[in-house]
């Protein structure tokens, strides 16, 4: 006997995941530093996302994903407070404005930040949420993600100019 409403609750979930996978997969990135972290945090996030899905508005799907995914983060930085970098970066949909080398580079730059600092970063600026929004996401205050937004922007912008007099030294 076939169960029409799980084979439909099977498809939108599906349809789902081709949507939004690729979106998740940069996101990952951009927590993790790795192509291949990111890929793995997208895949648990996205299984804990199907066992809850008949209880998702299908609306809310990306960010209830997002969610886990930051938590799942969390969890990880909790256990083991180190992070390794490999800047590899994901299949991405080619854009004529933007270039693989700046891409790499953001890629490299972050993963030179704490990890709450790089996930504040990558979720108000990258994911576009509002500080409320981060701090709900990451269990924190607005207060907290204001001065983790500062801290990892400041570091950014540090970085970036000693990367640029060291390259211009080479040349």
């Amino acid at each position: 006997m076939l169960n029409w409403g799980k084979a439909r609750r099977d498809a939108e979930f599906t349809a789902f995941v081709e949507e939004s996978t690729p979106r998740l997969v940069r996101l990952g990135v951009g927590l993790t530093g790795s192509g291949e972290a990111a890929r793995e945090l997208v895949q648990a996030s996205l299984v804990k996302t199907y066992v809850a899905w008949p209880r998702i508005r299908h609306d809310q799907a990306y960010a209830y994903t997002r969610r886990i995914m930051a938590n799942e983060r969390v969890d990880a930085w909790r256990s083991t407070r180190k992070e390794a970098v490999s800047g590899e970066l994901p299949e991405r949909p080619s854009s004529p404005t933007t270039r693989t080398e700046d891409h790499d580079q953001l890629v490299r730059l972050l993963g030179t930040l704490p990890a709450r600092q790089r996930a504040v970063v990558v979720l108000r600026f990258y994911d576009d949420l509002s500080e409320a929004q981060v701090a709900e996401v990451l269990g924190i205050s607005v207060g907290a993600v204001k001065s983790a937004a500062s801290r990892g922007l400041a570091s950014l912008r540090s970085t970036h100019a000693q990367h640029d007099i060291t390259e211009a030294g080479a040349r």
